[in-house]
């Protein structure tokens, strides 16, 4: 027997959010949202505030739900201190009524002995760093609005280390505890007397100060990236020695690009050369043509500044990235793509000797992509993560002939460290959030973290089972269903079927706080997720097709998909199905709404691309359309137009949710607003729901609840109920 999606009543106050619904305005009764703040992923309080931690799933054993998925602890960035005895690392707990996750530092034996927490403050930190000693940690906090370095003792309390007139972004500990650090600065102040931290705080007070009215000039793309506008600061890196004082020295000067990359590059592109005297990090320097430039290359600068960076890897016209020295110090690794404006090109290990030599490509004959490594103590491996039919495995790849075999079959694991003879990671999977796992040579993985166990054991979780099928030109695809928990044998569960992003992405046994199976099946529903052509993990190949063909052979994979699953899963309901999808998924959504209608009852599209034409002159990441469609519009401008959804919104029937972003720069708020005008205009019935403070996903832990509430709730209406007469 299917169970019923518990309604729980909001934990919060009380408001109205207008949510425009089938020509009219409804008042719905939910979590009000927060007042919109651009240049933040998540809401911050006014000042700090004590955060007690309150239950937020429901007591005692119950459906999984979004509860859940909030009240869970989310670990990330482990950290091995340099005897090998500790590991570091943030949770996140989720502060519901502050509306954000507040994050401290933790640490815990090797052995598995503690967690001890380190950090209490209101405020969140994060980026803990070990020094030489194995006992203290700096770390990034806030103190009066400004993000600086801190240090921790285990077991004394935490004190400022900078002060420094910006915030501090990155942090990464050098030789003789030499800080490495990023900081936005403005390129007009390199070489200023007072150094370019002073020179851009000066400049930010004077315009702050001066009436210059609300214009702001651009002269070059970006004008806005991910989720934030531009106003020509890039992020730089830069030496400082806490004892020393003096000002810090600016490693990355002359690079007119940011180091570490935007929107989501961090330390691991940087690392500091063997004698410790310099460091290499990564950098695309592509001035005006950065928007569609994925030419990011290796540069080694000296620590004391002594030289301009030196471009390592300027031969190659793709992306390097991840350099990681050799235990020995006589070999430089890295990983590479080979094509230029192809974000989603494999990414194979390369090896170059230091300090001179010819690099080689290590797994050239490896058909899988390399997401991270870290060297074996003897130089001799590399443990490399890449994905694999479905999963996110570890591999041991042979230094000197680059032959690759599994040696811990994922779920998904990331963040992978040595520890003397083992290794140290993050894994998650379909049914479990990230925990701290060990594991010896031989693969035997050992969980070392249980933060978590109790909720998870608390929360009903349906059941994951991977499928193959005959595809696009009958090549194996691959998918996942997820059964509902509590079905009684021979009832019949409503599907949702979930369709990915990327679109060079991947539905995989791993854990998601935004789009989690679970959510659904917790719900009484079941699910299907097909990694059609164009999907990660199946070889370069499979995952190139999908260029200039958006519409086709993916299309043919999810039909195909959604049948196969149907024929071999009697509890599968095909004459109760809705289809959902994020980004390239909200496309598909917007494609098979005039392509593919039969079975499904309801559509839902987050964030999906509605017209490939405005679309191309809107996003901010032009390498991305130019690559799937061939090049710039004007010029293949059929390219784009072959699966352009909106030259077929008179065939649209199928009721749909539209949700955006106000915040989303990737894919404009203006393609959410037209589907949604297509839809009313044709009649179709249609509901709206925006987010002005939210990004390409939904990060905030209300707008999280609401919208698992109203992405439920339409599905309840469509397929709970008998089946409505679709629109003509």
């Amino acid at each position: 027997m299917v169970r019923a999606r518990p309604r729980i009543r909001t934990l919060l106050g009380l408001s109205t959010l207008a949510v425009a619904c089938g020509g009219t305005r409804e008042h719905v009764v939910r979590d009000c949202p927060p007042a919109p703040e651009a240049k933040a992923a998540e809401a911050a309080p006014s000042g700090p505030a004590p955060f007690v931690e309150q239950a937020i799933a429901p007591p005692g054993q119950h459906p999984f739900s979004v509860l859940d998925l909030l009240a869970f602890d989310r670990i990330s960035d482990p950290q091995v201190s340099p005897n090998g005895k500790k590991v570091a690392f943030v949770v996140r707990k989720t502060d519901l009524e502050g509306n954000r996750g507040r994050s401290d530092l933790y640490v815990m034996g090797i052995d598995g002995s503690g967690p001890i927490r380190l950090t209490t403050d209101p405020e969140s930190e994060s980026s803990p760093r070990w020094t030489s000693d194995s006992e203290t940690l700096y770390f990034l906090g806030k103190h009066e609005g400004t993000q600086q370095v801190f240090r921790v003792a285990i077991g004394e309390t935490p004190t400022r280390v900078t002060d420094f007139p910006v915030d501090v972004g990155a942090i990464l500990v050098g030789p003789g505890g030499t800080l490495l650090f990023s900081a936005e600065v403005f390129p007009e102040c390199d070489g200023a007397n007072e150094g370019p931290l002073a020179c851009t705080a000066g400049l930010v007070r004077d315009r702050a100060r001066k009436d210059r009215g609300s214009g702001v000039v651009h002269n070059r793309l970006f004008v806005r990236h991910w989720d934030q506008w531009k106003d020509g600061r890039r992020a730089q890196l830069f030496a400082w020695s806490p004892g020393g004082g003096g000002q810090p020295v600016h490693l990355s000067r002359g690079i007119d690009g940011d180091v570490p990359s935007k929107p989501f590059g961090g330390v691991e592109e940087w690392a500091v050369t063997p004698d410790g005297h310099g460091v290499v990090f990564a950098a695309r320097v592509a001035g005006q043509t950065e928007p569609w430039s994925t030419n990011f290359d290796l540069f080694f600068a000296p620590l004391d500044g002594s030289a301009a960076p030196k471009n390592l890897t300027q031969k190659n016209p793709a992306w390097d990235t991840r350099p990681a020295f050799s235990p020995d110090g006589k070999t430089l690794a890295y990983v590479a793509m080979a094509r230029p404006g192809y974000e989603a090109d494999r990414f194979s290990l390369v090896l170059q000797p230091w300090p001179e030599g010819q690099p080689k490509i290590l797994t050239g004959d490896w058909d899988r992509s390399v997401k991270e490594f870290t060297w074996s103590g003897d130089g001799k491996t590399i443990f490399a993560v890449a994905e694999d039919l479905g999963r996110t495995s570890l591999f041991a790849v042979d230094a000197a002939t680059g032959a690759a075999r599994e040696l811990v079959r994922g779920g998904a694991i990331h963040d992978v460290q040595r520890v003397d003879d083992r290794l140290l990671f993050l894994r998650n999977d379909l049914s479990h959030p990230d925990e701290i796992f060990t594991a010896g040579l031989d693969g035997e993985a050992e969980q070392l973290s249980h933060l978590n166990d109790a909720k998870v054991a608390a929360a009903d979780v349906g059941v994951a089972e991977q499928f193959s099928f005959p595809g696009h030109k009958n090549e194996t695809v691959y998918g996942w269903v997820v059964r509902p928990p509590g079905l009684a044998e021979g009832d019949k569960a409503p599907v949702a079927f979930l369709i990915h992003g990327g679109p060079q992405g991947s539905y995989s046994d791993r854990w998601s706080y935004r789009w989690n199976p679970q959510t659904y099946a917790g719900a009484g529903y079941a699910v299907v997720m097909i990694d059609f052509h164009g999907s990660t993990g199946y070889g370069q190949a499979f995952t190139d097709t999908i260029q200039d063909d958006w519409g086709g052979a993916p299309l043919v994979d999810l039909q195909k998909g959604l049948a196969a699953a149907l024929q071999r899963y009697p509890w599968l309901d095909g004459d109760r199905v809705c289809a959902l999808g994020a980004s390239y998924g909200g496309f598909m959504v917007n494609w098979i709404a005039s392509q593919w209608q039969a079975p499904f009852r309801c559509l839902v599209n987050h964030d999906g691309v509605f017209d490939n034409r405005m679309m191309y002159y809107a996003t901010e990441e032009l390498w991305f359309p130019e690559w799937e469609h061939r090049g710039p519009y004007w010029q293949f401008g059929k390219q784009h137009e072959a699966h352009n959804p909106a030259n077929h919104v008179d065939r649209w029937r199928l009721p749909m949710l539209v949700i955006h972003g106000g915040l989303d720069y990737r894919i404009p708020e203006t393609q959410g607003i037209a589907t949604f005008t297509a839809l009313q205009r044709r009649g179709v019935p249609s509901r709206f729901l925006y987010f002005p403070d939210e990004n390409h996903w939904v990060l905030k832990p209300v707008n999280s609840k609401v919208w698992h509430d109203n992405v439920l709730a339409w599905l309840d209406t469509w397929l709970r109920a008998p089946a409505a007469k679709p629109a003509k």
